[in-house]
């Protein structure tokens, strides 16, 4: 584990340390959150995703880069096997929601997407968060824990107004929510 990642690893956990002392979120859960978040840890390596456990929640942003190719939706085997990583964390939990969101930069979609029927960037974030659902249900995700959502160009996470902050904006959310296993 590098510096940065040690770093981040203790200080999520001083504020999800912070948040059972306060009773926001249970101890089981907590424990429960942790070890999926340590799970995933070790299964991504390297800059493929973004972990994040926020009071309650579990976050893995993947960029879009990695799952699709430039204004697409489809799933290739590359983007196949850095989901697949996710499936053994996620196929532990019976009582935790798994909201999978796409999100798209503000660049308008190309007559390619068009002429699939996509005409706007909240259905190719749908389609691409649908996608990623559908993938994970394939490989025994529990279809009553699992949803989709397109989020289209809302909530940046940068400046639409550089390629770099574009290419931020355009990214997959799978976040864990709920009562816990």
């Amino acid at each position: 584990m590098n510096l940065n990642n040690h770093r981040r690893t203790l200080l999520i956990s001083a504020i999800i340390g912070a948040a059972v002392l306060t009773g926001c979120v249970s101890q089981q859960k907590y424990d429960q959150l942790n070890a999926a978040y340590i799970k995933l840890q070790q299964a991504y390596q390297g800059d493929e995703v973004e972990i994040k456990q926020l009071q309650g929640e579990l976050k893995v942003t993947i960029k879009d880069k990695i799952l699709f190719p430039e204004g697409g939706f489809q799933l290739d085997s590359k983007a196949q096997a850095v989901l697949a990583k996710m499936v053994p964390t996620l196929s532990g939990f019976q009582n935790t929601k798994i909201v999978v969101r796409g999100y798209t930069d503000n660049v308008p979609v190309g007559p390619g997407l068009k002429r699939e029927g996509i005409t706007t960037n909240l259905d190719l974030s749908s389609k691409r968060a649908d996608n990623v659902v559908d993938f994970l249900l394939k490989k025994g995700t529990s279809p009553s824990l699992i949803s989709a959502q397109g989020m289209g160009e809302s909530n940046p996470v940068a400046s639409n107004s550089t390629p770099d902050g574009r290419a931020q904006n355009r990214r997959i959310e799978v976040t864990l929510v709920g009562p816990g296993n």
